[in-house]
Formats: C-alpha cells, sequence, structure tokens
C-alpha cells in the first residue's frame, strides 16, 4: 500500500508549524480545546489560552480547522518515528503492542481523548477537517500494513488484499481507547484491557498467515 500524504490546505501555514513557537501554541491550545470543544472554543478563547493577542494568533492559524489540521499533522509525525522504529525492530509486532500501550498511556496522560473525541465529532461536519482526519487514519493503516508485512513475510500487496479490515479494526479500537467518557472511569482497566485483547487478537489472525 503505498503512504497516504497529507493533503494541506494553503491556509495552514506548513513554513511556520514545525517552528518552536508554534508547537508551544498548539500544546497550549489542545487543552482549551478539549475543555471548550471544537464549536465551543473561540478564536478569541485559543489566543487567550496561548498567551497571544487575537491578530498575532491569526497570523499563526487563521481559523479552526486550520489548528486541528497542524494538531493532526504534529501527532502524525511523532507516530511516524514510532512506525520507523518499530519496523526496524527483530519483533515488529511486539514492538507494536508495546507502543500502542505506551501512546494509549500518552493519550491518557494529556487529557486527549476530549479532544480527539472533538476532532472526531468536526470531522463527520466539516470537509476539511475530515479530509485531514481521515488522511491521517489512510497514513498509519499504511504503517501498519508494512509492519504486518515485515512480521509475516507477505508482501504489502498480499497484506492489502487479504487483511484490509484487521488495520482498520484495530485503529478503531485504539481510538475508542483513547475516547473513553469519563464515566468509565470504575472499569477503565478493566476496559482498556479488553480493547487491547481485541488488538492483540486481530494481530494474532495475521500472524496466522506468517510464511514459514
Amino acid at each position: 500500500m503505498p503512504n497516504a500524504q497529507l493533503s494541506l490546505r494553503s491556509d495552514a501555514r506548513p513554513d511556520a508549524r514545525h517552528d518552536g513557537r508554534t508547537a508551544e501554541i498548539l500544546a497550549l491550545v489542545r487543552v482549551a480545546f478539549a475543555k471548550k470543544g471544537f464549536d465551543g472554543a473561540s478564536m478569541q478563547d485559543l489566543a487567550r489560552a496561548a498567551g497571544m493577542s487575537v491578530g498575532n494568533f491569526y497570523r499563526y492559524f487563521p481559523s479552526k480547522s486550520a489548528i486541528v489540521e497542524a494538531l493532526i499533522v504534529q501527532d502524525l509525525a511523532e507516530m511516524e518515528a514510532d512506525f520507523h522504529t518499530v519496523l526496524q525492530s527483530p519483533a515488529p509486532m511486539d514492538s507494536l503492542r508495546a507502543l500502542m500501550k505506551r501512546r494509549l498511556e500518552d493519550h491518557r496522560s494529556r487529557a486527549d481523548g476530549q479532544l480527539w473525541a472533538e476532532i472526531t465529532a468536526a470531522a463527520l461536519r466539516k470537509p476539511d477537517i475530515c479530509q485531514a482526519a481521515c488522511a491521517m487514519e489512510t497514513q498509519i493503516a499504511a504503517y501498519l500494513t508494512r509492519i504486518f508485512a515485515a512480521e509475516t513475510g507477505l508482501t504489502e500487496a498480499e497484506i492489502t488484499a487479504r487483511f484490509p479490515a484487521h488495520a482498520a479494526f484495530a485503529i478503531t479500537l485504539f481510538k475508542s481507547a483513547t475516547m473513553l467518557p469519563p464515566t468509565a472511569e470504575p472499569i477503565l482497566p478493566e476496559l482498556t484491557a479488553l480493547i487491547q485483547r481485541g488488538i492483540d487478537t486481530t494481530m494474532g489472525e495475521i500472524l496466522t498467515a506468517r510464511k514459514a
């Protein structure tokens, strides 16, 4: 499966996204978005959270959609680095399981669940955010395909033909685990363990196709 490249709009300011100041702004805005939601947080709210004037804030991000896209690109860049490490491991599938567990803990420690729930909901209503979110999932699925191929000895084309739903199901389960609501807190450890077992079972089915 070829790698999908995230299509960037002209207002996303790709030249600005990777500097230190932009990363700092995104870290501050991330919390405000999670608290107030996509529709609830105004650009004024987000500028205030970043400690900036509204006019200066617009120089970095001219719209809320541009902020969400930048958050997606930022998180995807982190995941790509992790996937490259997994692919270089002598046991890619074990490394992938460890990665997913670690990333899940990272999302919880940063309180990202509500943020990604908001982004997912916004993607249903706003085509530009849907495009960015779908491109992200496509690229993650492409990396999973490469990992499955490396582990089983099958080609990426064979993995794509035989297990197209497995990568999508693993992504769906992982997203569900990151977006569990606060009401799940009393059973969170058990529920997370069930989700992780579901992911392990899905990956185990792929391993049965491993070439001798």
